[in-house]
């Protein structure tokens, strides 16, 4: 089980914006034990993989739920 420290959130998030060039509106990252939770919304399933992938660069190890939604606007 994961043990998150306080400033990892703001982490993942900087992490997240750089990676996908800030395409994921609305985003909102979750922290519980030993799992973390993406979600927001973009346009391409690119940029919702490219914020998995900013979350993997940090936590590679971690369960990762993406429920970053593909819209079509």
């Amino acid at each position: 089980m994961a043990v998150f420290s306080p400033h990892l959130r703001s982490e993942l998030e900087r992490r997240v914006h750089d990676r996908t060039g800030r395409r994921i509106r609305n985003l909102s990252i979750e922290l519980a034990p030993g799992c973390v939770v993406l979600r927001g919304q973009t346009t391409t399933y690119y940029a919702k993989q490219l914020a998995q992938h900013g979350v993997r660069d940090l936590l590679p190890q971690v369960e990762l739920e993406n429920a970053i939604t593909v819209t079509g606007n």
